[in-house]
């Protein structure tokens, strides 16, 4: 099993953010990016995914500017980068920042990565260079959607943080982790209650998303059919995997992941601003119905 002594899961609470705009290489960025945290902060989230590719280097002015939020990636691809150097990275941070870093790992896609082989095997390689670095499995959390990936979270990480995923998909999840380990399951959230533009919103964030198999054979796994894969995503498959509408309706569909078995739920804003867009006016609304 793994060991969770080392981070208690309750650190991160019960709502974080998944943002790709919080992660950047411009260093002109980093005053934006450390005050948007140091408010998500303040607002009462537990922790901060920095989406996309990311690595320990982008949560650095996170944690600087903050006291106590937690910075995962979601994820760091164990193709780009090398295991020695992921756990170089995370030994620095660890130094300067005890206990505020989640590293956060999955395979990617065939699609995305020239490498991808055998993606469980090398994703056990990683887990066990990342061992012989000294890089504590309560401090490694995995981008889980299968049973086998499940199963390897339970043993050799603090839990998995699913992306695009179904509560039903946590409650299989739970059933496979037990109750000590961590799962964090990702949810896209439109702050929107008209259907058809909530909807339309949705399924542009989700069209690329239905190109990759990963995620087509876990939307299969989980009971939709072809026709809900088609044309951007049935109303069935939208509706299940992003929470939009008023806020009492988004608020209750956040809770049906966390009476599924989520620990902790991390929130995705999805609307048609430009990827690096900080949506800090959104955060705070939903902080606010979330209160």
């Amino acid at each position: 099993m793994s060991d969770t002594a080392g981070f208690p899961k309750q650190t991160i609470g019960r709502y974080g953010v998944w943002s790709v705009a919080l992660r950047s290489e411009d260093p002109a960025r980093r005053g934006e990016l450390a005050e948007a945290a140091a408010e998500l902060e303040e607002i009462g989230f537990g922790a901060v995914w920095l989406g996309g590719n990311s690595a320990a280097r982008h949560a650095v002015p996170l944690i600087e500017a903050t006291s106590r939020l937690t910075v995962g990636t979601s994820i760091q691809s164990i193709w780009q980068y090398e295991a020695g150097a992921s756990a170089a990275a995370f030994a620095e941070l660890e130094a300067a920042h005890p206990g505020r870093f989640l590293l956060g790992l999955g395979v990617s896609h065939a699609k995305l990565a020239d490498q991808y082989r055998r993606p469980y095997s090398a994703l056990v390689a990683y887990l066990d260079a990342l061992d012989g670095a000294g890089v504590p499995a309560g401090r490694r959390v995995l981008a889980a959607l299968g049973p086998r990936t499940l199963e390897l979270s339970r043993d050799r990480a603090l839990g998995a943080i699913p992306y695009l995923v179904t509560p039903e998909h946590t409650a299989r999840a739970r059933g496979i982790l037990g109750e000590a380990p961590l799962l964090a399951p990702e949810l896209k959230v439109v702050l929107e209650p008209d259907a058809s533009r909530a909807r339309a919103l949705a399924r542009a964030s989700l069209a690329p998303y239905l190109a990759l198999p990963n995620y087509t054979g876990n939307f299969l796994r989980l009971g939709f059919a072809e026709e809900d894969l088609a044309g951007g995503g049935s109303d069935r498959l939208i509706d299940a995997v992003f929470a939009w509408g008023e806020e009492g309706r988004i608020r209750d569909r956040i809770d049906t992941f966390h009476s599924a078995g989520a620990d902790h739920v991390a929130l995705q804003l999805v609307d048609d601003a430009p990827r690096d867009t900080l949506p800090r006016e959104a955060w705070r609304r939903l902080a606010s119905l979330l209160a």
